[in-house]
């Protein structure tokens, strides 16, 4: 790192969180700066673009009192980084790193970019074995896989707050090989109200769940280039966590459109040539580096695995938000707004959720060797109820066959006895109430089963009767 270098009555122009400035110096792109005025405060902020004359500075705090006039810049000589230390969990920080628990400041141990390192695919592990939620229909049939990147697609008004929440109080590793290696879980708000926050902190603390979480909060009111650095400083302290202190870590970060619509209205203060529906034209490389944070590393204990969660704008999967996200990370677990209607909760739409490597993390030694069979079987099960429900609505339930007509219970069972659930489930819990359900299926509808699994558990059944 250089010495710090200083420029003052430089500023041409200041627009909002911008400021537009002489290049009088030889600085780099992204590098920190600090900005102060008259009033001698100093705010945050980075080089965002840069030209042989010019350059333009994103203040990452409030602008109020910055003029053309008395404004100083003082260049760090280093990207933006974040200080962390092993007092970093049960913590609750700013979108910009800075502790807002009225407790000291954090004894750093390790200075750490907020862009993140840049790893070698080589070096990178696949992702393997399991993370309960305590969510059925994601630990059953859309299980989330340690080193994985699973977003939860929500909308507008439906419960996408609360299950973030409920799974950052009751997600833990089921593994018992893996009980020596601690679990942590970072949790970033992005973009939320005050109020939103507020439940955030406070259901963290009352559970006792925040003494393993370190907890970051941007609020609305907090300027649009503060919210794009929110997830990179949430993601760096992960990486801390898991790539130094060795934990099991996982992210959990709402919401993301937030975080795409700030990236929008920066871009369009720079006068970037906007792409589809306004957004930038790298927004899809620009997640990438922050879904790719995501993983294990060969020579690293500890793993990093995402829970991004995004509100589709007017519920359409087709946005270019949840669109470049579901071409970057491994699957999705999408909110339904029809089961929300019904009373159901979480109201996880199972037929266009998925799991791409949930293959990798159940099974014999990672959860149940039933597993994947039982999933596999409810899946098919629901879905063929799905089918049976839109030809009942054509011709009417009396228009249907004894056979339709258990599919149709089936369905309305699964609905409010599995994917409906008043309280964590354990993933044997999950199992049994899966296999409960599938008994009052005839024979010849448990094509996913083998013989073995089908005698197994109905004579369990009898039995326990």
């Amino acid at each position: 790192m250089r010495t710090p270098l200083s420029l003052t009555d430089a500023v041409t122009r200041v627009d909002g969180p911008l400021l537009f400035a002489h290049r009088r110096v030889d600085v780099g792109l992204n590098e920190a700066v600090e900005v102060s005025g008259p009033d001698g405060q100093p705010r945050l902020g980075r080089i965002a673009a840069l030209d042989q004359d010019f350059m333009t500075v994103e203040i990452l705090e409030s602008g109020t009192g910055l003029g053309l006039r008395g404004t100083r810049i003082r260049f760090l000589g280093e990207p933006i980084s974040f200080s962390l230390g092993p007092g970093i969990l049960g913590r609750v920080f700013d979108g910009v790193g800075r502790v807002t628990d009225g407790g000291p400041p954090i004894p750093a141990c390790s200075r750490m970019a907020v862009d993140g390192a840049i790893l070698n695919p080589m070096r990178r592990k696949k992702p393997a074995d399991f993370i309960e939620t305590g969510i059925s229909s994601i630990d059953l049939l859309n299980s989330l896989v340690r080193g994985q990147k699973l977003p939860i697609f929500s909308g507008g008004g439906l419960p996408h707050n609360r299950l973030a929440i409920e799974i950052a109080l009751h997600a833990r590793l089921l593994n018992s090989a893996d009980s020596a290696t601690p679990f942590a879980i970072v949790f970033a708000g992005i973009g939320v109200p005050f109020e939103t926050a507020e439940f955030f902190r406070r259901t963290l603390e009352e559970s006792g769940a925040l003494g393993r979480t370190a907890l970051f909060l941007n609020l609305a009111s907090d300027s649009s280039t503060q919210r794009l650095l929110a997830p990179r400083f949430a993601l760096t302290a992960a990486e801390y966590l898991a790539f130094v202190e060795g934990r099991h870590v996982l992210v959990i970060m709402t919401d993301f459109t937030n975080y795409c619509e700030a990236l929008r209205e920066v871009s369009a203060s720079h006068g970037e040539i906007p792409g589809r529906k306004g957004y930038p034209g790298y927004m899809y490389s620009d997640l990438a580096t922050l879904y790719e944070r995501a993983g294990s590393l060969q020579d690293k204990p500890g793993t990093l695995t995402q829970l991004p969660i995004l509100t589709m704008p007017s519920d359409d999967i087709s946005h270019p938000i949840p669109d470049l996200t579901g071409y970057i990370t491994e699957g999705q677990i999408t909110l339904n707004r029809s089961l929300d209607r019904e009373g159901i909760y979480p109201p996880v739409g199972l037929l266009p959720s998925l799991s791409r490597l949930m293959k990798d993390g159940i099974g014999a030694g990672f959860t149940h060797a039933d597993h994947p069979a039982l999933a596999n079987q409810l899946y098919a099960s629901y879905a063929r109820a799905t089918q049976v429900r839109l030809l009942a609505n054509v011709v009417g339930s009396d228009g249907l066959t004894p056979e339709d007509r258990c599919m149709l219970r089936f369905g309305q069972q699964f609905e409010t006895q599995f994917i409906h659930q008043e309280r964590p489930r354990s993933l044997e819990e999950s199992m049994a109430v899966g296999w409960a359900l599938l008994r009052q299926l005839p024979l010849t509808e448990l094509s996913r089963l083998s013989d073995a699994q089908i005698a197994a558990y109905r004579v369990a059944d009898a039995e326990s009767a």
